[in-house]
């Protein structure tokens, strides 16, 4: 993680975007003390819902999957006629 201060941010921020767009994460400073951090967002992740996955996707820990592409799952036809599997589980289940 680069560590940079905010004057120095300030007039060199186009670099450090660009920096970020490639990957890497930047510690923002005033006066000595960290006030940000600057990095790629995690996509499709909703960070305010799972904050230790993000957390952790940030870290490099774990690797979101994207968005299923419908085309990739073709569509099975059923394997029993309607109603076989109903009929087996009340079966299976007796007079619970």
């Amino acid at each position: 993680m680069i560590t940079v201060g905010v004057r120095e941010l300030q007039n060199r921020l186009s670099e450090y975007l660009r920096m970020v767009r490639a990957g890497e994460e930047i510690l923002v400073t005033d006066c000595g003390r960290a006030v940000a951090e600057l990095r790629q967002p995690v996509n499709g992740l909703d960070s305010a819902a799972y904050p230790e996955l993000a957390r952790r996707a940030r870290a490099g820990k774990v690797r979101l999957g994207g968005r299923n592409h419908p085309g990739l799952y073709p569509r099975v036809s059923p394997s029993l006629p309607p109603g076989v599997a109903r009929r087996l589980l009340d079966e299976e289940r007796g007079d619970r």
